[in-house]
């Protein structure tokens, strides 16, 4: 059994311990059980401590309940019986424990305003997840209980833990009920918020700062909120406010008319892209008129016109074959090379002769790729660039028969 000293002071990152068990693991590595803990190992939703242990480094603290905590370590583990000195990270602690009590007045705000109850959380490397039995989510519903939580943020309550027994717990108006046997770990926010927790917290409200909604969506018939706390939430703030000011300078304008300056460039945007497609479906039509110019003619054969261009994107090499089977009794057998992807294009008009999907397969097979399609249309590509211009060949050749 292992005294968890977290459990009594979330702040406390320097202990000594007296090592009573050692299990190597792999070369370098090993686990360490101590008598006593300032270590949290991983658990309801919250990655463990890490630090050191002696001279060795502690990566990962897991839980192994009535039988303790296991820190794994990387470096020589310490003798059995040997007393260590071990130091927590308090950065990572810190940060731990703004994002958990944030979660907690998060949660309870939910709870206050819209009965909506906590189901999940999960603390990450960058942001962390809660998610909520909140009907009907809006984004004035989530701002309101952000700015209760804040309120109570910087009141600077008192955040206290205390063990109670199952029957003391009973009488108790608890945010959400435990299923653990014997001593119950209740955190309390003054006023506010009481419910079962065995992780760690801030002493003070304040010690939180701040709590802030990077984005919530519908989930799993839940709602689920990204927030950030403390540090978190101040870097955040750092960085989103860094883009704002980047952005507002390129339009030489002041922050509040960025967005505004945003909205009327992409309207900009939608009427050009609108226009240039008009252009360009007007630029394949002519194309398609001289190609077919070019093309040799047959009495009472279908034309055929095979090319291969370079740089023309799939959508251009799409629009230039739509053009030319616009017009009757033609076949358009087209390849790409962009970047280093070759593409290909087969199609025919109604009246012409051909199966595009077997010419199609049997190109792909030359470049080294796949596709398929219908017979009047099929489409493709490979990664084998030289062969492009064979296998548009091979194409030609097997619908003239020359």
């Amino acid at each position: 059994m292992t005294e968890r000293l977290y459990y009594h002071d979330s702040h406390l990152t320097e202990f000594e311990a007296t090592v009573v068990a050692i299990t190597p693991r792999t070369s370098g590595w090993a686990t360490v059980r101590l008598d006593r803990t300032a270590f949290y190992p991983t658990g309801g939703g919250q990655p463990s401590d890490t630090g050191t242990l002696g001279g060795a480094r502690v990566v990962e603290c897991i839980d192994e309940e009535e039988a303790g905590v296991l820190h794994v370590i990387h470096g020589s583990p310490p003798p059995i019986g040997a007393v260590v000195r071990g130091h927590v990270d308090w950065e990572r602690r810190l940060d731990h424990l703004q994002q958990h009590t944030g979660q907690h007045l998060i949660s309870q705000a939910f709870m206050e305003l819209f009965k909506a109850e906590t189901r999940g959380f999960r603390m990450m490397e960058q942001v962390s997840e809660i998610d909520l039995e909140l009907d009907h989510p809006t984004t004035e519903k989530i701002e309101r209980a952000i700015a209760l939580a804040n309120r109570v943020i910087w009141e600077d309550r008192p955040v206290t833990a205390r063990e109670v027994t199952k029957d003391e717990a009973a009488r108790l108006s608890l945010r959400k009920e435990s299923q653990r046997e014997g001593l119950l770990r209740l955190i309390e926010v003054e006023g506010f918020d009481l419910t079962p927790c065995g992780g760690t917290h801030a002493h003070r409200t304040g010690e939180v700062g701040l709590v802030a909604v990077r984005s919530w969506e519908r989930a799993k018939g839940m709602t689920r909120i990204e927030f950030v706390a403390g540090c978190r939430a101040h870097a955040d703030y750092m960085h989103v406010n860094a883009v704002a000011r980047d952005v507002a300078a390129q339009f030489s304008v002041g922050l509040d008319e960025a967005s505004a300056s945003v909205a009327r460039l992409l309207e900009e945007n939608k009427v050009l892209a609108r226009r240039v497609r008009a252009l360009e479906e007007i630029a394949a039509r002519v194309e398609a008129e001289e190609l077919l110019n070019e093309a040799p003619s047959r009495e009472g054969a279908a034309r055929v016109v095979a090319r291969v261009f370079d740089g023309l994107d799939a959508e251009g090499l799409k629009r230039l074959a739509l053009a030319l089977i616009a017009h009757p009794q033609t076949v358009a057998l087209l390849g790409s090379r962009e970047a280093d992807a070759a593409r290909l294009i087969f199609a025919r008009s109604p009246e012409a002769a051909g199966d595009m999907n077997q010419l199609m397969r049997e190109a792909c097979a030359l470049v080294e790729g796949r596709g398929g399609g219908r017979p009047d249309m099929a489409q493709g590509g490979g990664h084998a660039l030289d062969k492009l211009d064979d296998a548009v060949r091979l194409a030609a050749r097997q619908l003239t028969g020359d």
